[in-house]
């Protein structure tokens, strides 16, 4: 058996996929630890389409969230997380109140809409779906789940295959997994600052327009390593920074990319700077997969 390279060698994450090839949209489900895992995010453009990302904020009450899902479909995508909440509440996992455990499960969107059958998003049973086959298998990836019709290098119109890729990186025995949806406005570059997808030519007067909601690049990172909720959040910044080595022109106003920062606190703190180092690796190395496996079809 080949070895896990992707988002699930860390171990007590899982991740399932619902796709709709036809349609080209799809959603995809990470789950956490029974327990949950301390999470924050990081929201950068105009118009990010997501759910509890408010919750989510350092100095909100709630620290642990108990899954996270990433979907097509825009803003009518967000339903699925109800269906990710009802296969954890049936599992007894969540945020305990006086009469019931709630799971939390952020969402983040991209916009599919134009790709595909536009009248098909994922719903709650979609989102179900993609809970109940999450497994700690390696994350498949291409034109899959959340990936399924995202696309990049927009900014002349049309679109090269984004996809949805996922790695996991190892040093000095501190581990970080990353998962990322791959729908920017701009091109995706290479190790050597070649262009893996898009026209290549860079933004110019061109009567295309990028539409104001149609592009967004979302990311998942995960540890072990103890974090707090407010270094949670630091480190989700520095994954939308790497997304600017990545990403030509990266963070622009047809942009709303989200970075996920979650921490299962099993292992002890590791050391800050190597940690952040690999946050902004593996987020470069997942939007590279995602464009590499997207193009094999």
């Amino acid at each position: 058996m080949s070895q896990n390279t992707t988002l699930t060698a860390v171990p007590g994450f899982e991740v399932g996929h619902w796709t709709h090839a036809a349609a080209r949209t799809g959603c995809t489900a990470l789950l956490c630890p029974p327990e949950g895992a301390v999470a924050s995010a990081s929201f950068i453009g105009p118009s990010p389409g997501t759910r509890e990302g408010v919750l989510l904020s350092p100095e909100k009450s709630v620290e642990r969230i108990h899954g996270l899902l990433l979907t097509g479909g825009s803003a009518f995508g967000l339903a699925a997380a109800a269906g990710v909440m009802r296969v954890l509440e049936e599992r007894g996992i969540g945020h305990q109140t006086p009469w019931a455990r709630v799971p939390i499960v952020p969402a983040a969107v991209i916009y599919d809409l134009g790709v595909g059958d536009p009248q098909v998003r994922p719903d709650e049973a979609a989102g179900e779906a993609a809970a109940r086959v999450a497994s700690s298998a390696p994350v498949q990836r291409g034109l899959v789940g959340a990936g399924t019709g995202a696309t990049a290098g927009k900014y002349l119109g049309g679109g090269a295959p984004g996809g949805l890729g996922s790695v996991a990186l190892e040093r000095h025995g501190v581990q970080v997994g990353a998962l990322a949806v791959v729908n920017p406005v701009g091109d995706v570059l290479d190790e050597r600052g070649g262009v893996l997808a898009g026209p290549g030519t860079g933004p110019g007067p061109v009567a295309f327009a990028p539409g104001a909601v149609e592009n967004t690049t979302l990311v998942a990172v995960v540890t072990e390593h103890t974090l707090t909720k407010a270094e949670c959040r630091r480190l989700a910044d520095a994954a939308q920074t790497a997304l600017a080595r990545v990403i030509h022109p990266s963070h622009t106003a047809w942009d709303g990319d989200s970075a996920f920062m979650l921490s299962a606190c099993t292992r002890p703190a590791a050391d800050p700077l190597l940690l952040g180092t690999l946050v902004q690796e593996a987020v470069c190395a997942a939007v590279r997969d995602a464009v590499r496996s997207a193009a094999q079809g």
